[in-house]
């Protein structure tokens, strides 16, 4: 499990409401909700993002309601893995459910700015800022979960026999 992409960043408290605008709510089609994604804290977001770019921000990443729609328009806008100093517990549970890898690792969020390059090995529990040539270690996702993302989220991971 390993992404490599351009680096997108945001600061702490950023919420389920701006993640994606419970005005939008009204749809679960992944590609309508990308349309979407960041549109009340960064208008440009949709247009510059590409995909297997790289979010990271600051503390309490994806607080709020609760709603799987932030996961998903995430995902879908092309972001391959987020980085984070914490996330909120049900947005992370969210996120991993529909397989958007998520890490938890503070010196890293710390030290990433945005428009870097950044490689991240969730099965080796590195990420190496190639921008700057720094390295951070965190914990390496377990295989099961490491088996939920590769499947693309947990309900293809029950529907694909890989946990049961």
């Amino acid at each position: 499990m390993k992404y490599q992409g351009t680096v997108i960043r945001y600061g702490d408290n950023v919420d389920t409401d701006v993640i994606i605008p419970a005005r939008y709510l009204n749809t679960g089609d992944p590609a309508a909700l990308a349309a979407h994604c960041m549109e009340d804290l960064d208008s440009s977001f949709v247009t510059r993002v590409k995909p297997g770019d790289i979010m990271v921000a600051g503390q309490n990443f994806g607080c709020g309601s609760s709603r799987e729609h932030a996961p998903i328009a995430i995902k879908a806008s092309g972001i391959s893995v987020v980085i984070a100093e914490s996330f909120a517990r049900i947005f992370y549970r969210n996120a991993i459910n529909i397989g958007l890898p998520i890490v938890e690792c503070p010196a890293a969020a710390k030290a990433i700015s945005a428009g870097d390059t950044v490689e991240a090995d969730l099965g080796a529990g590195v990420i190496r800022n190639l921008t700057t040539g720094a390295e951070f270690g965190t914990a390496p996702f377990p295989p099961f979960i490491q088996q939920i993302i590769e499947a693309g989220g947990l309900v293809e991971a029950i529907k694909s026999g890989k946990i049961g």
